[in-house]
């Protein structure tokens, strides 16, 4: 089985460089993947794996590739239906005149997708730590030395993986450390009555951004004043769309290279 992910290393490299530090890390480890690749590819590596093949510690490291893609997998599919709510949304606020009630139909089901979207990016952070723990449990007394060598790196690997995705899903489910109420949640962008401008956020990222100004305009369409608060959500929204958008790239990119991994591993065990 052969594995070609469509994109060459001078293009990854260059999206690496720019945006922000999630996603530079996610192109990151989509490289560090690659060098990863090489050395299961080492004729030693692989004779290693053959004689080890039916050890526990083998078994580890395919059990974890298959858990990281399925949570690779499972935030991919987070990312796509939120990007598909972010475009309707900005879609329905485009379109003002006369359509208050889709507005505030749009923004109910916004707010209940993120509410949902909470809670299995929860499931998703309490597996991600039992995955963690479960790392590292195993020793690597009476191993061959080239072999455990590798079972380390892909440990050390591993744990960057995890830890990775755990920042992007906090992300996503925003904000993560502390509870917020609508009031709470406003009373940090809004000044004198309306929502504050971009230079006032203090520590907000894109998503917690949209959900503030969604919470300060729902219910206050209607409103003549509403204006200003429905360009600050679409502008906001705008934003969004651009980081999810760069964030599925990278996950994508970070998929394809856990694909290979895996498929490396299956074609030296299955031969």
């Amino acid at each position: 089985m052969e594995f070609d992910d469509g994109a060459g290393d001078g293009a990854l490299r260059r999206r690496r460089r720019g945006g922000p530090l999630r996603l530079r890390l996610c192109y990151g480890l989509a490289e560090f993947y690659n060098c990863v690749d090489d050395l299961i590819h080492l004729p030693l590596t692989q004779q290693a794996f053959v004689h080890h093949k039916h050890e526990k510690l083998v078994k580890e490291v395919l059990d974890g590739s298959v858990k990281l893609l399925d949570v690779c997998g499972t935030a991919r599919d987070i990312l796509l239906m939120m990007s598909e709510r972010v475009q309707d949304l900005r879609s329905t606020l485009r379109r003002r005149s006369g359509r208050e009630s889709s507005m505030e139909n749009k923004i109910d089901t916004y707010i209940c997708f993120r509410k949902k979207v909470k809670k299995d990016i929860g499931k998703c952070l309490v597996a991600l730590k039992q995955m963690a723990n479960k790392f590292g449990s195993s020793r690597l007394l009476d191993l061959d030395q080239h072999l455990s060598v590798v079972v380390k790196v892909l440990r050390e690997v591993s744990i960057i993986t995890i830890s990775i995705f755990q920042s992007l899903l906090a992300f996503i489910s925003a904000p993560s450390k502390k509870k917020w109420s609508r009031w709470s949640l406003i009373s940090k962008l809004v000044h004198t009555g309306s929502v504050a401008c971009e230079g006032r956020q203090d520590n907000i990222n894109e998503v917690e951004s949209v959900d503030a100004a969604l919470y300060s305009l729902h219910g206050r369409i209607r409103n003549k004043n509403s204006m200003v608060n429905m360009q600050t959500a679409q502008k906001r929204l705008e934003t969004l769309e651009v980081s999810i958008g760069g964030f599925e790239a990278g996950l994508e990119c970070i998929f394809r290279r856990l694909i290979q991994t895996r498929v490396t591993l299956l074609n030296i065990l299955t031969h």
